[in-house]
């Protein structure tokens, strides 16, 4: 049975949902607008309002269709709204910390519910706005008329360590230097909407926008559909469309997302923006750049790029002219702008239109740049570097906030924004002479109360009720052609916490959609291309990168090898404690490949020594990723290179890895930390990993595309299974394990092979019939006939040659069809089956000189040059 709802509202189950909202939703504080009711909460006043429920109109309506069940279903959108975030894998990185757990996006059940008159009122106010940005710096990197005539002070331009003097008298590819614009809008008490800032060089927030859309509209459908809300995709279709017309190849264009990679805080939102737009998403060590002219490395050779969309700041973009130490841009990237052979958006230099001590002078420049007015005002802002300013706001600044002129910058005093109403009297002093010392470093703000909008909080204080919190909304602009600009209807919310008054997801606050209602007919635009020719369809293919390729070949080889030493810790596991424990060549053989894997250091005692020292170092090495490369170690390693491609993978794929690496240490440390060395629960634990592994190459072979990028995680796999089956064999044979009956069935064991070798071979114990099925019998996937036979398949296919040849790379991987029985089976004078282990020799050195030479081939670049065609 259903649990019901625990909520204020449980109690009033049969009110009309407006007028119960109305009556048990708290105001907003006292002095901030309340979006709930339309206007500021103002307690000596009596509470009017046009709505009989007492409550905005649209509200009124939003709260109307949320069905019969009304509040007490919230409860359960809130469940299926974590469950989407959680499955849709939308992460919000707040340190960008590599070893560190990937925080979840947080995100609100209700939406800022935003008016056609308001929307009006933004969208024209933005729309001018970015028009004088991009005039101002058209000027800056041009004439300098503006620094000329003192409209702009040089300190906020040229002593911007975000002005980039190589990129002065350069004109951007398509006369456009800003494509993308974000603008950060607070609604004061009068409930008018003002500028707090502006975000220029990498703006965050379309693909998480977007993502709250998509949540959000599918738990109230009845309510979007109803309410006339306005949609997004027409303006994401005019941003690459523009992007594409301005590029130096037009329609035909690549486009590529320049990301610093999946350690960044907003690396998810990178990878489903250019999923979502058509765009490749690259890593600066992807591109090169060729005689002025950027290109990517691919399996198919260097594919050119005619535009970038970056998110990454510009300090980082070229290493040669900006800072030496990048490892995440492009060395030559400037020269390639500068040529006139690459459009990126937005063009390198824009960090100092995002100081906040420019705001001040932005009226006057509209005026002077526009002879217009500014229609969307911004908070009253003093730079602190001009001394009349700095001495009208030092009386005010305990009602102000206090800001970096040049935030983010460690070596122009940047420091994070602090409120002057939380400071005491001496703190202020302190303050006060800070500003005084270094008055240019500091920029000083008008505080304004946020508006208050309805949130949802499930379960705080055992109930789940409606709580105002204070809003901020970053709207954006973005180029649909040159010098035009569309406003995106909608935008994304940030929430402050209960005890914050300032918005922030770095200070643990959450996010929230915002519907923008029109009177107009809604826009059902959509980014599928319904016009591609069947000849254009049969040719679409997707391209993989050089990286990509890298990181899908050792997601592969990880895989496999986590496989191999889970089975093969069990396996150990299993006969330490068999019946076959006092076998002294299982013993050894098992040691050697403990050892050869990573599963035991090679300064511990032997399992024929010290069986329980080994064993007891076996375990305690399972979890151990620092030290030992056992399991633990592999399965982070499959995450690692499983992140850098997360686009490529389903979200069912990316959980499982993820699942299975947290339940793995988990229960690792559980019983190690304890002193719990019990090879029982031990084998446990590995079965629990073995399950996972089994899903993962599920996932593998049945939900990915056989591109290129697939053929070289699969090739991958067959590497690591061929070198480790081949080497376990060939220990076998010479630690005359084989002869011994513990020894044969494990190495069965060892090879999965146990059901089909009993199947046909009964209880034999005959060694020609472990090799028939061991390496001949190519219909066996364990076997070395069928992993030779498979790898040398996948590597022609990869190099485009015809079906009946076979490419020089798979020529290197021994040819299973020359193999024979008799041959193998055959003994030398002295007793040793020399020519199978000359050919268990040559399969392990086959693994390791085609994984170096895929390496040079296709992920490097440094060998002899060999283009995929793929099929």
């Amino acid at each position: 049975m259903e649990k019901q709802s625990d909520s204020l509202f449980s109690d009033h189950a049969l009110e009309a949902p407006a007028e119960l909202a109305s009556a048990l939703a708290p105001r907003a504080v006292r002095g901030h607008f309340d979006e709930l009711r339309d206007g500021a909460h103002d307690p000596d006043a009596e509470a009017t309002a046009e709505s009989g429920s007492g409550i905005a109109a649209p509200w009124e309506e939003f709260f109307t269709h949320l069905g019969h069940e009304g509040f007490n279903d919230l409860t359960r959108r809130t469940a299926n709204l974590a469950r989407q975030v959680r499955d849709n894998g939308i992460t919000y990185n707040v340190y960008a910390d590599t070893n560190g757990p990937q925080r979840p996006w947080s995100l609100d059940l209700f939406p800022l519910i935003i008016s056609p008159e308001s929307w009006a009122q933004i969208e024209a106010g933005v729309q001018q706005r970015v028009r004088v940005l991009d005039r101002v710096m058209a000027d800056v990197y041009g004439p300098q008329k503006l620094l000329a005539d003192g409209l702009l002070p040089p300190a906020l331009v040229q002593g911007h360590p975000g002005y980039l003097r190589a990129m002065h008298g350069v004109k951007p590819v398509g006369g456009t230097h800003l494509h993308i614009a974000a603008f950060d809008l607070a609604r004061g008490p009068d409930g008018n909407w003002w500028v707090v800032s502006q975000r220029t060089q990498a703006p965050s927030g379309l693909g998480y926008l977007l993502e709250n859309r998509l949540i959000i509209s599918r738990l109230f459908p009845q309510a979007f559909e109803a309410m006339q809300v306005q949609r997004l995709a027409a303006t994401y279709r005019a941003l690459v469309e523009g992007l594409k017309a301005m590029s130096p190849a037009g329609a035909n264009s690549h486009i590529a997302l320049l990301t610093p990679g999946p350690y960044n805080e907003t690396y998810f939102e990178h990878a489903y923006l250019a999923r979502y737009l058509g765009l490749t998403l690259v890593e600066g060590s992807d591109l090169t750049v060729r005689d002025q002219r950027l290109y990517l490395k691919t399996l198919q050779g260097l594919q050119p790029v005619h535009g970038l969309l970056k998110r990454l700041d510009d300090q980082f973009l070229d290493p040669l002219e900006l800072r030496p130490d990048s490892t995440l841009g492009v060395p030559g990237l400037l020269q390639a702008i500068r040529a006139g052979n690459l459009l990126v958006a937005n063009a390198p230099g824009s960090a100092f239109l995002e100081s906040t001590a420019l705001l001040g002078f932005l009226p006057a420049l509209s005026r002077h740049l526009l002879g217009e007015e500014l229609l969307l005002p911004a908070l009253p802002t003093w730079w602190c570097g001009e001394r009349a300013a700095m001495e009208e706001v030092l009386p005010q600044l305990g009602e102000c906030v206090v800001k970096p002129t040049y935030p983010g910058m460690a070596s122009h005093g940047s420091f994070d924004a602090v409120l002057g109403r939380s400071l005491s009297r001496r703190e202020l002093d302190e303050w006060s002479g800070r500003i005084m010392r270094q008055g240019d470093e500091h920029t000083v703000q008008a505080y304004l109360p946020m508006s208050q909008m309805p949130t949802w909080q499930d379960g705080l204080g055992g109930r789940a009720r409606i709580a105002p919190r204070s809003a901020m909304l970053r709207v954006f602009a973005v180029a649909s052609g040159e010098q035009t600009w569309n406003v995106l209807p909608g935008g994304l919310v940030r929430i402050a916490t209960a005890d914050e008054e300032i918005a922030s997801m770095q200070r643990g606050g959450s996010s929230a959609d915002a519907w923008v209602l029109t009177r107009d007919e809604v826009d059902h635009t959509t980014l599928l291309q319904p016009h591609l020719t069947p000849f254009e369809v049969a040719h679409r293919k997707r391209l993989v990168t050089s990286r990509a390729a890298e990181n899908l070949f050792w997601l592969g080889r990880y895989t496999e090898r986590t496989e191999n030493t889970i089975r093969l810790a069990r396996l150990t596991l299993e006969c330490l404690n068999g019946e076959d424990q006092s076998s002294q060549p299982l013993l050894t053989w098992l040691t050697e490949l403990a050892v050869h894997t990573g599963l035991v250091l090679p300064t511990v005692p032997a399992a024929t020594q010290a069986r329980r020292v080994f064993e007891r170092s076996l375990i305690a090495g399972l979890g151990n990723s620092e030290v030992a490369t056992s399991v633990g170690f592999n399965l982070s390693a499959i995450k690692s290179a499983a992140t850098s491609v997360r686009e490529r993978l389903s979200h069912e794929h990316w959980n499982v890895i993820v699942h299975a690496e947290r339940e793995f240490f988990l229960r690792c440390a559980e019983h190690v930390s304890e002193g719990d060395y019990s090879p029982v629960e031990a084998v446990r634990v590995l079965e629990a990993a073995s399950g996972h592994m089994a899903a993962m190459t599920g996932a593998q072979t049945d939900r990915m595309t056989r591109d290129d990028g697939w053929r070289l995680l699969s090739i991958g796999r067959h590497i690591e299974r061929l070198g480790f089956l081949a080497g376990a064999l060939a220990e076998g044979f010479e630690t005359g394990a084989v002869h011994d009956e513990g020894g044969f069935e494990a190495m069965i064991a060892l090879f999965d092979s146990t059901i089909t070798f009993h199947a046909q071979y009964q209880q034999s114990r005959d060694v020609a019939a472990l090799l028939d099925l061991l390496v001949l019998d190519r219909d066996n996937p364990r076997s070395l006939g069928w992993v030779a036979q498979t790898l040398r398949g996948r590597l022609a296919k990869l190099a485009g040659s015809a079906p009946t040849e076979m490419s020089a790379l798979g020529q290197l991987v021994p040819d299973p069809s020359s193999w024979s029985l008799e041959q193998l089976c055959g003994l030398d004078d002295d007793g040793k089956y020399a020519m199978l282990l000359d050919l268990l020799n040559q399969c392990t050195a086959a693994a390791y000189h085609v994984s170096d030479t895929i390496s040079a081939t296709y992920f490097t670049h440094s060998g002899e040059s060999k283009r995929s065609v793929g099929a």
